[in-house]
């Protein structure tokens, strides 16, 4: 078992989604079916919940303040008095906001997917601060880590059923020439969340594999952190020189959880992190 800390003890339904905020020192993490954006403070232990009206996939901190909200219905910001406004508002019956990223330009890469994880339900779709939506992936089913290379021509990606983590050359605002990175064997749980480390690795969490995974940028895998909680849902670094690697962990459908199923998880010292952008809007 890797060596880890607690952050948070919590019982988290689908705990997810973990974001340094370096404006403020705090660590965005959320409970996508409890409805709740969370913070937590590591040099105090403070922590702050906020309730949202939908079901929320992703939250990330803005350049003028604030968060935008990856929601069932769309995408809106959530100004630093607590005022709430749409971006993009699309509502589609059955689906619902999962993960999202936001990438080297400022904008907000969000994804979508049915409720009852119909193939092909969902997409990933680029958004700009000035609300203008574009699809990039349509026909997604669990659409879920995304993450760019240091130098942001490379965009990695987790389609969570195929078991791969996907490599596109992203040029701008598009993406082509798809091929795998890494596959996830029989057994070993499915690719979640994910972040890409400062060498240009990629660390992805397994749903029901209770283990974070670095591949290097040529799909060898070097590195595995075993974790207690099967359901590891997604990875972020964080902490004043982005050396601690953040994970979320989850409750959902699990008939007797393990205690620690739903808290926020910490591995001291893992690797080194790269700064994440704001969203330009």
């Amino acid at each position: 078992m890797t060596a880890y800390e607690v952050a948070v003890h919590a019982q988290a339904t689908l705990g997810e989604g973990p974001t340094w905020d370096p404006a403020t020192g705090r660590l965005i993490w959320l409970d996508i079916l409890g409805r709740r954006v969370h913070t937590y403070d590591p040099s105090s232990g403070r922590r702050t919940v906020r309730t949202t009206e939908q079901h929320v996939g992703a939250a990330k901190p803005r350049a003028g303040g604030g968060l935008v909200l990856n929601l069932r219905d769309g995408v809106g910001l959530l100004d630093p008095d607590g005022s709430f406004g749409w971006l993009h508002h699309e509502p589609v019956p059955g689906r619902r906001a999962n993960d999202a990223a936001v990438a080297p330009d400022g904008s907000l890469w969000a994804g979508t997917m049915r409720y009852d994880e119909a193939t092909g339900g969902g997409t990933l779709s680029r958004l700009t601060g000035d609300g203008a939506a574009e699809t990039i992936l349509p026909d997604v089913t669990v659409s879920n880590g995304t993450g760019w290379s240091p130098d942001g021509r490379l965009l990695y990606y987790a389609d969570t059923p195929t078991r791969c983590v996907d490599v596109f050359d992203h040029d701008g605002d598009g993406i082509r020439n798809r091929r795998t990175l890494a596959e996830i064997e029989e057994g070993a749980g499915f690719p979640d969340g994910l972040t890409v480390d400062a060498e240009g690795c990629v660390w992805v969490a397994l749903w029901d594999g209770g283990a974070v995974r670095r591949y290097t940028p040529s799909g060898d895998l070097d590195r595995v952190l075993t974790l207690p909680a099967p359901r590891t849902t997604a990875c972020a670094f964080g902490g004043p020189d982005l050396t601690d690697l953040y994970v979320t962990t989850a409750r959902a459908g699990l008939s007797a959880p393990h205690p620690l199923s739903g808290s926020v998880l910490v591995v001291p010292d893992a690797g080194k992190g790269l700064p994440q952008p704001a969203f330009a809007g």
